[in-house]
């Protein structure tokens, strides 16, 4: 018995960058903030450009708290829509263009998220990345780490609590 092809990897990768965009595309924040993200596969890195309207002390001058704490949140939540998403994308049972007109799942919400506050954000791009620790069909449990020059030296880091969305079927 012959196995199926394999789809080519142009095919897969245009469904997941299509996939990806719809999602982020959804919440308007992430653009105003300014976050992009780079995928590898199913890790995602989130990416902070640098704005001046994100300084909160400008005598260091130094990120404001409040938008790093936005950059990790954001960043835990389409890291844990991203892994509940990938099975879906990966088998085809989620068309990213239903995605880019509207049929997007409803995102996980946050119950509880601690930030850790490591050292002062520098005028700079910063990075994040969040690793799921927990998820259930009701509840999931992500961490988070945000950097900008040495990903060994983290600027902040969060845990984050988040009532999962139904999933029907």
């Amino acid at each position: 018995m012959a196995r199926a092809r394999p789809e080519p990897v142009q095919i897969v990768k245009q469904r997941r960058d299509a996939a990806l965009a719809a999602l982020v595309g959804a919440v308007p924040y992430i653009g105003f903030l300014g976050i992009e993200f780079d995928r590898r596969g199913d890790e995602l890195t989130s990416i902070l450009q640098f704005d001046e309207k994100l300084i909160g002390n400008p005598v260091l001058p130094a990120l404001h708290g409040g938008a790093t704490a936005a950059f990790l949140e954001v960043t835990s939540i389409i890291g844990l829509s991203w892994s509940i998403l990938w099975d879906d994308i990966e088998h085809g049972n989620l068309d990213p263009e239903d995605l880019a007109n509207g049929q997007m799942p409803s995102l996980p919400k946050t119950i509880g998220f601690t930030v850790d506050y490591l050292r002062s954000g520098l005028p700079r791009d910063a990075y994040a990345r969040a690793r799921v620790i927990r998820s259930g069909r009701r509840y999931a449990s992500v961490h988070v780490e945000a950097w900008q020059d040495n990903r060994t030296r983290p600027i902040a880091q969060a845990t984050g609590h988040f009532l999962m969305p139904r999933r029907d079927g």
